[in-house]
């Protein structure tokens, strides 16, 4: 348009622009109160996409409002081609925006649900963001008219220097990548290192793995280290696993009877104590015979690595109140030393010298 501004356009585009953030007022109070309501129900899905509407429905609401107050504008085909792209392409990244939280909070939901834990893998989380925005915001430079060809080209070039200097980073990235992906650690795991590190995995992001061990401390392990270490995963192939308690009784003892008191316990723990196996077998193995006891194993059944600390401390508990009452003893251990004393030999006389006769002189002086 060639023509002058005139009052009518201005009152126009205002009242464009203000219907357009009134509709994003309303729009987001409307999104808040569905959130609301989403949070009551089980599906999580609704919760993602109340998620992805709370910042793109406003967003375009504003957007559209600025859209129509620049066409009621006698603007010239340039500016007007420039607004227009300019609105298109923010439209774009407020688009994305939402796609990355909705895309983010699926694959975090897919890995809980997979784990079964509050835990998270946010190393795929982080990825799959970055992945989305990048090509939202390559979408949103095209729309501005940018070449992203050669762009595409200098990343290619400047990744290859971005890579030698973050060796380690990206050592750890795909570590942590190639982990989840062999499955040998998920979130939620009890694993225990070679180096004495222990606890429940709790995050597994693009630089380390985060471990929470039984004092409510995090330990922080890089990617590459934990790939490269020997490690025991307490709950892979399954969660439930067996501990061993040893115990011993005095020789006088009737085995057949320890054994069957024994087994008697354990079924009671079994049934009783919260985070055991019901339905476990006890097994009673007897397999020294020690200085003062004959030493035998204890086979019980736990729910989870954490569990074994309480299951142990009951079973003793009862047990040794089983033997008491059964009595059954349980000797400790004795030592018997001796010692000898070996007495010297008995020393020889000294010899009495030889009194010879004194002379005349000397018996005559004694006897004046």
């Amino acid at each position: 348009m060639n023509r002058d501004l005139v009052l009518h356009d201005w009152l126009v585009a205002g009242i464009a622009l203000a219907a357009g953030a009134a509709a994003g007022l309303l729009v987001r109070a409307l999104v808040r109160w569905l959130g609301k309501h989403a949070l009551r129900t089980r599906w999580s899905g609704d919760d993602l996409i109340v998620d992805a509407l709370r910042t793109l429905a406003p967003g375009a609401a504003v957007i559209a409002g600025a859209a129509v107050a620049a066409s009621a504008l006698p603007l010239t085909a340039r500016v007007s081609g420039f607004v227009n792209q300019s609105l298109t392409a923010l439209l774009i990244l407020i688009a994305t925006l939402s796609a990355a939280r909705v895309v983010a909070g699926l694959v975090q939901s897919l890995a809980q649900a997979r784990t079964g834990v509050a835990g998270s893998a946010t190393i795929f989380v982080n990825i799959t963001r970055i992945v989305v925005l990048m090509m939202g915001a390559l979408v949103a430079l095209e729309t501005m008219g940018v070449s992203i060809a050669p762009l595409l080209t200098a990343l290619g070039v400047g990744g290859l220097a971005v890579a030698l200097a973050l060796q380690d980073t990206l050592a750890n990235l795909f570590a942590g990548v190639h982990i989840l992906a062999s499955k040998t650690v998920q979130p939620g795991d009890y694993i225990r290192l070679s180096s004495g590190e222990e606890g429940y995995v709790v995050d597994i992001n693009w630089r380390n793995t985060v471990v929470r061990n039984l004092s409510n401390n995090l330990v922080i392990i890089p990617n590459g280290r934990l790939a490269r270490t020997n490690m025991t995963n307490y709950t892979q192939p399954e969660q439930q696993l067996s501990i061993l308690v040893q115990v011993g009784v005095g020789y006088e003892s009737d085995l057949e009877h320890v054994e069957r008191v024994t087994l008697e316990v354990v079924d009671s723990v079994m049934a009783d104590i919260n985070g055991a196996v019901p339905d476990h077998e006890g097994a009673v193995r007897f397999h020294t015979f020690a200085d003062s006891r004959i030493n035998f194993t204890v086979i019980l059944g736990v729910g989870e690595f954490s569990d074994q600390y309480r299951i142990k401390h009951e079973f003793i508990k009862r047990l040794h109140q089983r033997f008491r009452a059964e009595g059954i003893s349980i000797p400790a251990p004795t030592r018997t030393v001796a010692l000898h004393h070996d007495d010297p030999q008995p020393s020889a006389p000294s010899p009495v010298p030889h009194q010879r006769d004194a002379p005349p002189s000397v018996l005559a002086d004694s006897g004046r």
